[in-house]
């Protein structure tokens, strides 16, 4: 089945209603898109490389500041929206995606992980004490909504202990169970390894194939991340609150999952999942823009979306 087909399955499978929810909330993406693009400035790329055949209208004027993005349909495997998506770049915080895909590939979500004494050379973001201990499903909720770096090194190092592994090594091996050819991480975290090298690289196809993995493999802690905050409480009792990275997540309609990324290196990182129908997942992954920009492009990639579905050229 052709795209032109899937388009009109998806149109009249939907109803009045929902069409018309989904204008709504696209149409407040799109003007929040313009009000927070910034007034001055830098020259946006105008090189652009669509991976399909045919140019979907909706995304004719889209230019997003990232040096590379992607709108991947994950229920067809088509690429809606590309810009360099095989470029290899570093991936800051977006490696913990891979790291904790990777730990719940190998233990259950109530496995006791213990914070290590490595935890207190990390960098902020941070929130526990060594010697505490969190489920890992909890553990995972906290550390992907809030980015927090201490939690990412606690699960890779439970991960590869488990395995008698080192964490590239292990990482690695999460990267080739999905076929990421252009991912591998040297750290849990993401952080940057030195002024020249990144703890974490990969393509936008592949962070892409990535997140919507996650969110089949684990959709609750998956949801936890399109929430403003996120609650859990240690073994001890010891209570937790976070507030998420990303401050569209109220914004972006049937909103799956949302990771942001940040490092000198990297640049402004962001990878959203997000329902355009029933069972029908879409992905959008920017990598290598702005810490502002990160999140207009990707609402401005969301709109184009749901515009494209909607059969209109913009909303």
């Amino acid at each position: 089945m052709d795209s032109a087909e899937l388009q009109k399955l998806a149109m009249t499978s939907r109803s009045t209603r929902e069409a018309g929810i989904t204008l709504l909330f696209a149409s407040g993406i799109l003007a929040l898109f313009l009000l927070l693009s910034p007034a001055s400035g830098n020259p946006t790329p105008s090189a652009i490389t669509i991976a399909t055949s045919t140019v979907p209208s909706a995304f004719a004027q889209v230019s997003p500041e990232a040096e590379a993005a992607i709108v991947l349909d994950l229920a067809t495997g088509e690429t809606l929206y590309a810009k360099n998506a095989d470029a290899q770049l570093p991936l800051a915080s977006l490696t913990k995606l891979l790291t904790v895909y990777a730990a719940l590939a190998e233990l259950p979500p109530e496995t006791p992980i213990l914070i290590p004494d490595s935890v207190q050379r990390v960098e902020a973001p941070r929130a526990f004490r060594v010697g505490q201990t969190f489920s890992l499903s909890d553990l995972a909720r906290l550390t992907l909504t809030a980015s927090l770096n201490d939690g990412a090194v606690a699960i890779a190092h439970a991960i590869a202990t488990h395995r008698g592994e080192s964490e590239s090594i292990m990482l690695a091996a999460a990267a080739a169970a999905l076929d990421l050819s252009q991912t591998y991480a040297v750290n849990g975290s993401g952080l940057d390894m030195s002024t020249a090298v990144s703890g974490g690289y990969g393509s936008a196809y592949d962070l892409a194939r990535l997140a919507g993995a996650l969110v089949k493999q684990a959709p609750d802690i998956a949801r936890a991340t399109t929430e403003g905050s996120a609650e859990a409480s240690s073994a001890g009792g010891t209570h937790f609150s976070v507030k998420n990275t990303d401050p569209m997540v109220g914004v972006i309609p049937r909103l799956l999952l949302s990771k942001t990324g940040y490092t000198d290196l990297a640049g402004g990182n962001l990878a959203l999942v997000f329902d355009a129908g029933i069972g029908h997942p879409i992905a959008v992954v920017v990598l290598g823009s702005s810490k502002q920009a990160r999140f207009t492009d990707g609402t401005a990639l969301v709109a184009a979306t749901l515009a494209h579905f909607a059969g209109v050229s913009s909303l």
